[in-house]
């Protein structure tokens, strides 16, 4: 299966969780503003990016980038991960709801995150859920 890793990151915590799903699945992680793929060429999708303000995605980049793709997420498999240093995950609970309303496959049933930067263990097991998408 061709997977991409598309992700946003400000403080580099969601960026290392990236690189760990890339790794795992064997690819490369590109950031949101340098991925130029066509995503209908793509089986299953990693997206990676951090809670921000009131627990909500990016609001420059990547939430007009999700906004494009939303619709075409039928059928694919989809990872969903950041991190967020407040709240309690409500910005990836909406994420995963609007990632199953438009038929995605959450890859490990729901989105992974973190508070703060990921752990050792954190990056293991992104790396195990990057093999997950092949």
């Amino acid at each position: 299966m061709k997977t991409a890793v598309i992700y946003w990151s400000a403080t580099g915590n969601t960026e290392a969780m990236a690189k760990a799903v890339a790794e795992g699945a064997g690819v490369k992680a590109v950031t949101v503003s340098d991925f130029s793929g066509d995503l209908k060429e793509y089986e299953t999708l990693a997206l990676g990016c951090p809670a921000m303000g009131d627990e909500v995605l990016e609001e420059s980049e990547f939430e007009p980038f999700f906004s494009s793709i939303e619709g075409g997420l039928s059928g694919k498999k989809v990872l969903l991960f950041g991190s967020y240093g407040w709240g309690d995950g409500q910005w990836m609970r909406d994420w995963e709801e609007r990632t199953k309303a438009a038929g995605g496959e959450l890859v490990g049933g729901a989105g992974y995150i973190v508070n703060d930067a990921p752990t050792d263990d954190d990056i293991e097991k992104l790396k195990v859920l990057g093999k997950e998408l092949d």
